[in-house]
């Protein structure tokens, strides 16, 4: 098989290709304004963000790692926080446990459930104490956390009072219910990575919330902690923001979210149809957006090499769990020992290509090397 037959991951320049005319206007018209940041097309997107998740206030950041970083900050410390641990998943790629990190505290791992990889209820109410700060609940992979189970849980339990934060990186229009992912936690982070869902031509983050305190707190620590220019009115501040060129693109992105996640999910459909007996593609719940094709596969190696000499390209979303990471072994942790679905899982993970762009062509292709690993 020849190189040009090759199934990339992910092809942005069809992306490019796809919405060229808009873009350039749209780009063209924000470089000659001469207003480059922090003007009306950030403005103009927030507002427009804001309303597709269905909260109040959106505020743009440089990236999703800052989002979430900001967001932990607000909900902890802005009222002084009540415990130092946050409860995370070990298997999301590490983001979340750098933001805790970064704001002094402990990831308290919990476990996931084996068809949706994500955050499983029972281990979330079983790690939460008096001494929760927060819980990062990630929409891993496009699927979605039940957050109002987790809210009722805490509540039954007396601990309503612990802020729960949602990790939308990977998960632009999802949905339980009616409910858009990014409205059901007290404060939720997005990335705008380029290859996400809705993805800049660049970096790009947003944190969003109805509460208006915790907007003006993360406001105020994107920028140096400023409560007015050059007067700095809270510690720990930064320089976070999101150009206006990028919030120009994704403006015009926006509208097709929605469609483009249907034909993710339309492929991943497909990939489902003809796998099941060696290879078992994740369950995310109705409401899922198929932000990456996951599988779990018992013989991953051989798989990638199958799946390479018929031209598809695969990944592994993520090899590693946070709490084993090399360079992390002395950061403080704790719950590493309650991973059993987790650690099951790590090694069987395996990704294969799944963005709007593919051509039907592509598709087959990708779908005749599923059905024969699977006839084997």
């Amino acid at each position: 098989m020849t190189k040009q037959d090759s199934v990339p991951m992910n092809d942005l320049r069809r992306l490019y290709q796809r919405y060229q005319g808009e873009i350039e206007r749209e780009v063209a018209n924000t470089l000659r304004s001469g207003w480059w940041l922090n003007g009306a097309v950030g403005k103009r997107f927030a507002a427009n963000f804001s309303r597709f998740i269905g909260v109040s206030e959106c505020l743009l950041v440089a990236n999703g790692t800052d989002a979430l970083e900001l967001a932990l900050a607000a909900v902890t410390k802005r009222n002084g926080m009540r415990g130092r641990e946050v409860i995370v998943a070990a298997n999301a790629g590490g983001y979340a446990s750098c933001a805790c990190w970064h704001n002094d505290l402990v990831p308290h791992y919990v476990d996931i459930q084996p068809a949706s990889q994500l955050v499983d209820l029972q281990s979330v109410m079983k790690a939460a104490s008096a001494d929760t700060a927060a819980i990062v609940v990630t929409h891993l992979y496009g699927g979605v956390v039940d957050v109002r189970a987790i809210r009722a849980g805490l509540a039954e339990a007396g601990l309503s009072h612990i802020p729960i934060v949602e990790d939308c990186a990977q998960a632009h229009g999802a949905r339980i219910g009616s409910d858009v992912a990014g409205s059901l936690g007290d404060i939720s982070t997005f990335s705008f990575y380029p290859t996400k869902n809705l993805g800049a031509m660049g970096d790009g983050g947003a944190v969003l919330t109805s509460d208006v305190a915790a907007a003006t707190h993360v406001r105020q620590l994107q920028q140096y902690g400023w409560s007015s220019k050059y007067h700095v009115g809270v510690p720990n501040g930064r320089n976070s923001r999101m150009d206006e060129v990028q919030a120009a693109i994704l403006d015009v992105l926006l509208g097709d979210v929605d469609s483009r996640n249907g034909q993710r999910r339309a492929i991943l459909s497909q990939y489902k149809l003809v796998t099941g007996r060696r290879l078992q593609f994740l369950e995310g719940g109705a409401g899922a957006v198929a932000h990456l094709a996951v599988a779990l596969c018992d013989d991953r190696d051989a798989f990638r090499a199958f799946m390479k000499e018929r031209g598809v390209d695969t990944d592994i979303h993520y090899p590693v769990l946070d709490c084993d990471q090399v360079g992390w072994a002395d950061l403080p942790m704790k719950g590493s020992e309650n991973l059993a679905v987790s650690r099951a899982s790590v090694s069987r993970l395996c990704s294969v290509p799944c963005y709007p762009d593919m051509t039907s062509d592509e598709i087959e292709q990708v779908c005749l090397a599923l059905r024969e690993w699977e006839a084997m």
